[in-house]
């Protein structure tokens, strides 16, 4: 190469980088531009109208509560992986842990919009004929669901045993619906699994004393008249349980032994879906049921022999079977039946109101026939109607307690 040649190229490379140095130099400029801007302290303050931002004692809480803040974070941040990392070592992961979290990642998981339809088509079923129900009552082992044509099934959620197709021990539990390896945690549904009938020992199950049913030492029971399968626990952190849209789980208990916890109640669903879908009649017809209250729901036997006041049970009732309820419609407040035919009087007509609904329901649905009496006011309360679903037509009109 000639000495020209290699001056030349001397020149190109000097030439270059003046071209870099002066780029740089002026990038850099521009950087200490912006963070003059950025980080530009306040002016002098020149009069009391003209005053500087942060004071020295303000940039210090600052600084003081910034560090505290994010040593929370680091704390935090690091007590989260130490956590994660345990339970990976330990293999502590639920079924369902494993199975939601997979349906993030697997191309071939359902998508949402197809689970929240899945979701609504597996407790179908369930929820009744009103639609209204959120609850479903079980012995303890027996299957939850089966699986339908659209791959989806119920499942209960137990823990370390979540995804499981059966009904557990005696409590209430979340439900999920499975569609293949994923599943969707329902919020609005439960499962509640009884108590054994034989876990009632002289008359009581612990503290909580229920007495024994007409038929429970007789060889020959009428039909319908067995005694109950089982029992739901009640206290106090479940009795809120929504069973259905407008009844809670403490709607149905016994009024008696306030002190004593946990209580036991007999509840048949198919009560609880009468009672919606004559609200739902209602409503549909223009009546506010909002303040609906059930007077009276299950009641032990030995209440309904000899607690609060007696007169006109039958010694049969079909309260002691969880199937009856009493219930009036109050949804101005004032403790008493609302005016339902609107005549400005509260008495036995506003219940027929309510025996309509009742007959319409029968009508449409025959399988939960039953009895229905409508009462008048006594000094103990207003207007009222029993309802229940005895298995056949039972119609009259009372006075007192039912």
């Amino acid at each position: 190469m000639s000495t020209h040649d290699r001056g030349d190229r001397a020149a190109q490379h000097t030439g270059a980088m003046e071209v870099v140095e002066e780029a740089v130099a002026r990038a850099s400029h521009a950087i200490l531009h912006t963070a003059e801007i950025a980080f530009a302290l306040p002016e002098p303050a020149t009069s009391r109208w003209h005053r500087a931002g942060v004071g020295p004692r303000g940039e210090r809480v600052f600084d003081v509560a910034s560090g505290i803040v994010l040593l929370l974070f680091v704390a935090g941040w690091s007590w989260s992986i130490a956590m994660a990392r345990s339970a990976g070592a330990s293999g502590d992961i639920t079924e369902a842990t494993a199975a939601i979290g997979a349906s993030l990642t697997d191309p071939d998981a359902p998508t949402a919009a197809f689970m929240t339809g899945a979701m609504l088509n597996a407790l179908t079923p369930l929820r009744g004929s009103s639609g209204k129900l959120r609850a479903t009552v079980e012995q303890p082992g027996a299957p939850v669901d089966t699986e339908r044509a659209d791959g989806a099934d119920v499942r209960v959620a137990t823990g370390a045993d979540t995804g499981a197709a059966v009904a557990p021990r005696p409590g209430v539990w979340n439900v999920l619906v499975k569609v293949g390896a994923a599943l969707q945690p329902v919020t609005d549904f439960n499962l509640i699994t009884l108590h054994p009938f034989d876990e009632k020992q002289r008359g009581r199950i612990g503290g909580y004393f229920i007495g024994s049913w007409p038929g429970e030492r007789s060889r020959s029971v009428r039909s319908g008249y067995a005694h109950p399968s089982g029992f739901i626990e009640v206290t106090p952190e479940n009795e809120d349980l929504q069973v259905s849209d407008h009844f809670r789980l403490r709607d149905f208990l016994t009024h008696d032994q306030a002190d004593v916890w946990p209580k036991y109640i007999v509840l048949e669903m198919k009560l609880v879906d009468k009672l919606e879908l004559v609200l739902s009649d209602l409503a549909s017809r223009g009546y506010d049921v909002s303040g609906v209250h059930v007077m009276s729901g299950f009641r032990t036997p030995q209440y309904n022999v000899s607690g609060g006041d007696p007169r006109g049970r039958a010694a049969l009732s079909r309260h002691m079977y969880g199937d009856a309820s009493d219930i009036y419609i109050d949804s101005d407040g004032n403790g008493v039946m609302d005016d339902l035919n609107h005549d400005r009087r509260v008495n036995i007509r506003d219940a027929q109101v309510i025996l309509a609904a009742v007959d319409r329901v029968e009508r449409e649905h025959p399988e939960l026939i039953g009895g229905a009496g409508v009462y008048v006011a006594s000094g103990g309360h207003g207007p009222f109607i029993h309802i229940d679903t005895r298995g056949y037509r039972a119609r009259w009109v009372g006075t007192g307690d039912d």
